[in-house]
């Protein structure tokens, strides 16, 4: 267990040195960046080969279906409730997966419509608005399409779950969602609440339905639907990593 500490501890090390800017002499111009008295321009601080040729490898995927199409689709799906108010824009062989629901294998077509249309989320937050914006095609998943949400309500409706409205609101942190389709346009997969910067909103960065009802008091009773919190054992290991980094500059200062 101690070897694994140490081996950790250092790897930790190691990331936060890569990640952390260096201290120099490092200034920033119009046009380029000042280093060591030398002016690079923008184009020559760029490495290209670390970037993916967007426009090619959508080619390269020979989708029979246009992304322009791929995006009316999703926004067809998402405009009628998800999919449930029209069943058919589903495939059969349908899969709905978010980071918790649906446990590693999601919810099958049936499920699904099951669960989300006995749902009613829009009468606990009549004002729910889901912001979905940038809406793009996967450049290396045929078929899929990303897109974003940063959704907000308050719960002065039915109450959520059941319970008395609160009258509180809630905004979520912005959630990578997608829809994936086969190449008759059926939807084949849909995938939300993958939360992008937990730090943003009032929901303790928990995204799905899990965020709305913590913001709003109404956490659910499991670890998954509270907050994010360091188990002990990462705080130990985090604690060693701060310890060896501090070693390191130690030594570095003696030699």
């Amino acid at each position: 267990m101690g070897y694994i500490l140490a081996k950790t501890a250092i790897f930790i090390t190691i990331i936060a040195t890569c990640v952390t800017p260096s201290v120099g002499f490092t200034s920033t111009r119009a046009g380029g960046t000042r280093t060591n008295g030398v002016i690079s321009s923008s184009a020559d601080l760029i490495d290209e080969s670390l970037f993916l040729n967007e426009e090619d490898a959508l080619y390269k995927l020979n989708f029979p279906l246009s992304e322009a199409t791929l995006i009316t689709k999703t926004k067809e799906y998402l405009s009628a409730g998800q999919g449930v108010e029209r069943p058919e824009l589903l495939a059969s062989d349908f899969i709905f997966m978010g980071p918790v629901v649906g446990g590693p294998s999601g919810l099958d077509r049936e499920a699904y419509l099951e669960a989300v249309g006995g749902f009613q989320i829009k009468d606990a937050f009549p004002d729910l608005n889901p912001r979905f914006h940038d809406f793009r095609a996967d450049k290396l998943d045929a078929g899929r399409v990303w897109f974003t949400s940063v959704a907000s309500g308050t719960d002065n409706g039915s109450g959520f779950l059941g319970n008395k409205p609160t009258g509180k609101s809630f905004m979520t942190p912005p959630q990578a969602c997608s829809l994936k389709f086969n190449e008759e346009g059926k939807a084949t997969k849909y995938t939300i609440g993958h939360v992008m910067e937990r730090s943003l909103g009032n929901t303790g960065g928990l995204g799905g339905i899990f965020g709305p009802a913590y913001a709003i008091g109404k956490g659910l009773p499991f670890p998954e639907a509270q907050p994010y919190k360091p188990s002990k054992r990462y705080r130990l290991i985090q604690l060693v990593g701060r310890l060896a980094s501090s070693a390191k500059k130690r030594k570095e200062k003696k030699d």
